[in-house]
């Protein structure tokens, strides 16, 4: 156990049988009255947000979480398939904590994960992939009015709009955070 002025940004507490991440961490010393440190943190499950003061001598838990970088393997039912580049280990990581970005998962792609004894609790894709666009409709010419788009298939079979001038084949950069087109790929 630890004591809360020990407590910083980006650490993972267990708090009330939940981790969460601390993201704002503040020490207030309000005029006449005793100081606190005021903790906004996030519930690394569920999402949600969690506002709560700490006296400075309060005890907190501060889970030792590792953070690495694995490689995608394949797609088993309720879980993604990843394997330690290093040790050549592999893990099952629930697909609900790579959130919308799994839809953009291919294999062999590095992602980061986060466990905290044993369990994940994190996993995140990369900011940005590129996917093999699989169809769309051929372009016609002179149709380029500004801002013009159409939608696309990419090999992970996701739809995603486009400019007007992609053509089935190309090798696009897609944001996984939003699913936009970011820019055609030269080879």
């Amino acid at each position: 156990m630890a004591k809360a002025s020990e407590i910083k940004n980006g650490n993972v507490l267990r708090f009330n049988g939940e981790l969460v991440s601390v993201e704002e961490f503040i020490h207030r010393t309000p005029g006449n009255l005793r100081a606190f440190y005021q903790a906004r943190m996030r519930n690394v499950k569920t999402g949600k947000l969690v506002e709560y003061r700490f006296r400075t001598d309060e005890e907190v838990e501060i889970c030792r979480v590792e953070t690495n970088d694995y490689q995608y393997l394949y797609d088993d039912g309720d879980f993604f398939v990843v394997m330690d580049n290093n040790t050549y280990d592999q893990f099952n990581i629930p697909k609900h904590l790579f959130g919308t970005t799994a839809r953009f998962l291919k294999e062999g792609m590095n992602v980061i994960v986060a466990f905290e004894s044993e369990e994940p609790i994190m996993a995140q894709a990369p900011h940005s992939v590129e996917l093999e666009v699989t169809y769309t409709e051929p372009a016609v010419k002179g149709d380029t009015s500004t801002n013009a788009t159409k939608t696309a298939t990419v090999e992970t079979g996701v739809e995603i709009k486009v400019p007007l001038f992609i053509n089935q084949g190309d090798k696009i950069k897609i944001d996984t955070s939003n699913g936009a087109y970011i820019e055609r790929v030269k080879n």
